[in-house]
């Protein structure tokens, strides 16, 4: 039998033993380990919810993995590449690779009768996937997207249906510029969009892929390029690189040089921005561990002055130093486990109410996003359930010595 687990026990479930100063230091100590892991979730909670989410919007608009040509990729310009069936099917081979569509880019002008606006029209292909701006479609329906013909149906975001006042249904005419003249298209408004993210909505809008391609004068089989998404973002770099070797630097059919770019390196200060976030979480964490830690080391500390006469006893009837520190100890860890339970259930259950209502919520101008985004990922929880339980621990392993320096003589007077 375990004697330091066993009168551990013991003295836990014995209210009626517990006086009046150790009593609310108990308290005080379950509520600083209960405090520190529900505000420890609901960081993580929140950041890995956050960041997941932005990631997601960009990448739904730039995908994984952007294959063009080398000079676009650097410099913006609009240059097509060859994406022919050939092409596509290597793509497609790269191991990691989970989908590849193709996509076309021209800048014009779209006018009304009142006001105009300068955007970037970006023409999707037939195998586009079109799950995550369906997912922000506020209106209206996502334009046809026929191989063989062009639809005259156009998407455009919340912010720049606003400005020109557009609504479904509308027809408008947009400008094009060329080598040597003006082309002029008409469309229809199919649908409107919105993700918040301002540096797409304020100028991105979409329609086929043929109707962009026609509108450059480009070749059936060219595109501004491809867009790659892999099948696990953790092995982005490693599937990039695959993709570098296939075609990093070669030359297609009509001299353009292709190249890629992953979406963190396309759009470099959004991912830097997020990845400031990690900086943040470390900081909360490390302040809640030395809450929660002291908060403890403090109760134990009382919890041994008070029981001076228990210890006494136990060493005058044979026990050992180590052995009465073990009592304190499995003591610390009852209490430790009882404030992790409440906080467990304070922070998953603010959590899932973020979820599930929404409550708290942001200014999407400035967060992207009109809520508290939050994700319970379960190993993270069990991560920060396990090291709270551990740190708390290890930190009372030091003042647990001050037993060694209780004499049974001594310990008398505390009677």
């Amino acid at each position: 039998m375990n004697l330091p687990l066993f009168i551990a026990r013991r003295i836990h479930h014995d209210e009626d033993g517990h006086r009046k100063v150790s009593r609310p230091a108990i308290r005080i100590a379950t509520v600083g380990v209960a405090i520190g892991l529900a505000v420890m979730l609901v960081s993580v909670c929140v950041v890995l919810g956050f960041k997941h989410t932005i990631r997601d919007k960009v990448v739904g608009f730039g995908s994984h993995i952007t294959v063009a040509d080398y000079m676009a990729l650097q410099y913006e310009t609009i240059t097509p590449v060859c994406m022919d069936d050939s092409m596509m099917q290597r793509l497609k081979n790269v191991p990691g690779v989970r989908h590849v569509q193709r996509y076309a880019l021209k800048q014009g002008i779209l006018k009304t009768d009142d006001d105009f606006l300068g955007v970037t029209l970006k023409g999707l292909a037939q195998e586009y996937d079109t799950t995550f701006i369906a997912s922000n479609l506020i209106e209206g329906s996502l334009p046809a997207l026929n191989e063989g013909k062009s639809s005259g149906s156009l998407l455009v975001s919340k912010h720049i249906a606003d400005k020109l006042g557009l609504k479904t249904g509308d027809r408008l005419f947009a400008y094009f510029m060329g080598d040597d003249n003006v082309r002029t298209r008409r469309f229809t408004i199919c649908g409107i969009y919105r993700t918040h993210l301002k540096h797409f909505d304020e100028s991105i809008c979409m329609t086929d892929l043929r109707t962009v391609t026609k509108l450059n004068g480009w070749e059936d089989d060219q595109a501004s390029g491809a867009e790659v998404t892999v099948g696990d973002f953790n092995r982005l770099e490693e599937v990039d690189m695959a993709m570098n070797q296939l075609v990093d630097r070669s030359v297609d059919k009509y001299g353009a040089t292709y190249s890629s770019l992953t979406i963190d390196r396309l759009y470099p200060s959004i991912f830097a921005w997020l990845d400031l976030l990690d900086l943040d979480v470390w900081i909360i964490l490390a302040l809640m561990m030395a809450v929660a830690g002291f908060t403890m080391v403090s109760g134990l500390l009382i919890i041994i002055i008070e029981r001076t006469s228990m210890i006494g006893t136990l060493k005058s009837l044979g026990a050992r130093n180590k052995t009465i520190r073990h009592i304190f100890l499995w003591f610390a860890v009852f209490i430790i486990l009882k404030g992790m339970a409440i906080g467990n259930i304070l922070g998953i259950g603010l959590c899932l109410l973020q979820r599930a209502t929404g409550m708290v919520h942001l200014n999407p101008e400035t967060y992207y996003v009109d809520n508290v985004p939050v994700e319970l990922n379960v190993p993270a929880i069990i991560a920060l359930n396990v090291a709270t339980l551990l740190i708390s621990v290890i930190v009372l392993v030091a003042p647990s010595f001050l037993i060694s320096h209780i004499s049974p003589s001594k310990s008398m007077k505390y009677e």
